[in-house]
């Protein structure tokens, strides 16, 4: 595990200021079967959304937040979600774009100026630990080399390569095999080269650090917590709703 050590994030020039937050929240949520999304269903008495936003509010690092949503329902997300919990970090809003790309590139436009480094996190992760958006700012202000960081783990089940009908072709080496989460944490203009890139090159990535990789950028992957769990399909809110239950006896 990658253990925050905040000396040397003020060693690296790190600022408070200097960092901040995209939450993605502009999914509908089809596959969670709500008709209005998942990002305000209760956790432990709270829309899920407050307990993410939650987390960036209690670093050490970030110094703004961007909640990026539908435009129609920025009044409540702020009214439900925001406004009764006393966040002390600054927060904003923008319009969700068409797809989870367009989002991104919304909420960057709507990073504050003088931002150098941006956290891109799922909305419904709200078990996402402070100490563990921390760790990943840590890890790329500590390395000037770096374009990116990511969170998640080494893929520690045994992985197939099969044909549409199935059918096994190869087992792959796993310790090559990295399942990441959120957040990913970019330096701010390598995230905007990487957006560009996209749009002239019609490149569609399935998350943040494959627009940053097919850029060119150098991305890295930190181990992080497993509960970083995100909230998908209903099965998975009963297992996210025990863990904050736990954390909070």
């Amino acid at each position: 595990m990658y253990c925050p050590d905040f000396s040397r994030v003020e060693e690296a020039g790190q600022q408070r200021g200097s960092v901040c937050a995209i939450i993605v929240a502009g999914g509908t949520g089809s596959r969670f079967g709500n008709p209005g999304g998942k990002q305000l269903v209760e956790i432990a008495g709270r829309p899920m959304l407050s307990w993410t936003i939650e987390a960036f509010d209690r670093t050490h690092t970030i110094g703004h937040i961007v909640v990026v949503c539908p435009e129609e329902r920025c009044a409540e997300y702020r009214a439900r979600a925001v406004e009764p919990c006393g966040f002390e970090t600054p927060i904003t809003f923008a319009d969700a774009g068409m797809t989870r790309q367009d989002s991104t590139h919304a909420g960057l436009v709507a990073a504050p100026e003088g931002c150098a480094y941006v956290a891109i996190h799922d909305g419904a992760r709200p078990l996402i630990r402070p100490e563990t958006i921390d760790a990943a700012v840590q890890a790329l202000c500590a390395d000037a080399d770096l374009d990116g960081v990511v969170c998640g783990q080494p893929a520690i089940d045994t992985l197939k390569i099969a044909d549409p009908m199935g059918l096994i072709d190869s087992t792959p080496d796993r310790s090559q095999f990295w399942c990441v989460q959120t957040p990913q944490v970019f330096r701010i203009d390598a995230l905007r080269q990487a957006m560009d890139f996209a749009a002239r090159t019609g490149f569609v990535g399935t998350d943040d650090a494959s627009l940053v990789e097919e850029a060119g950028g150098l991305v890295r992957c930190i181990e992080a917590p497993r509960d970083n769990l995100k909230v998908t399909v209903p099965e998975d809110l009963p297992l996210v709703e025990a863990i904050m239950q736990m954390r909070r006896n």
